[in-house]
């Protein structure tokens, strides 16, 4: 009996599980920002190899265009995933005069350690626990509004979008936003 139970059980929450992963894919995508917008200027406090400190995106342009993505949960499968990709890329972006850094509603603490394991100490995460930059940048996943969808923007110096790329696939964001980045790049003055 309690062997049937148990199983009855997981198979409930397997199947409640199983639900909220296709409701999530059957909401429609938020509006997020369009190419050309003005990116909203945030601070933010983040780590960067397991250090914190406080992120500043207008301090950042200054030195060139910026990759901002958002993701929805420090340590998840899939933002593992995109965190090791971006790892990969990082000294690409940076060849480039691009900054990467991350965000979700994770507390610091916790990026902290996801700076280190998951960004292997390539690129910044930043904390947005009250998600006020999420909503600022339209990136809150429609079935939890506190928690950020997973999309990519890249941001001109000039505090435009040059890109925007939704999708909870975390595979494609780095190559669309290392193609704008290249294309920003072979536009500079030489």
């Amino acid at each position: 009996m309690n062997l049937i139970s148990n199983t009855a059980s997981t198979r409930g929450r397997l199947l409640a599980m199983a639900a909220l992963c296709l409701a999530t894919m059957a909401v429609p995508a938020r509006a997020a920002l369009k190419i050309g917008d003005s990116a909203p200027d945030f601070s933010a406090d983040a780590a960067l190899g397991g250090q914190p400190y406080r992120f500043v995106l207008a301090e950042a342009l200054k030195k060139g265009p910026v990759v901002l993505y958002f993701y929805p949960k420090a340590f998840t499968s899939g933002c593992t995933v995109e965190a090791h990709q971006f790892a990969e890329a990082t000294p690409k972006f940076a060849a480039l005069g691009a900054t990467v850094i991350g965000m979700s509603n994770d507390d610091i603490e916790t990026l902290k350690k996801f700076s280190v394991e998951a960004c292997r100490n390539q690129f910044a995460v930043a904390a947005d626990p009250g998600a006020k930059v999420i909503q600022q940048y339209d990136a809150q996943l429609a079935v939890k509004p506190d928690m950020a969808n997973r999309i990519s923007y890249v941001i001109s110096p000039q505090g435009k979008v040059l890109l925007t790329y939704q999708s909870m696939d975390p595979d494609g964001h780095v190559g669309a936003a290392m193609k704008v980045v290249q294309e920003w790049k072979a536009g500079q003055p030489k």
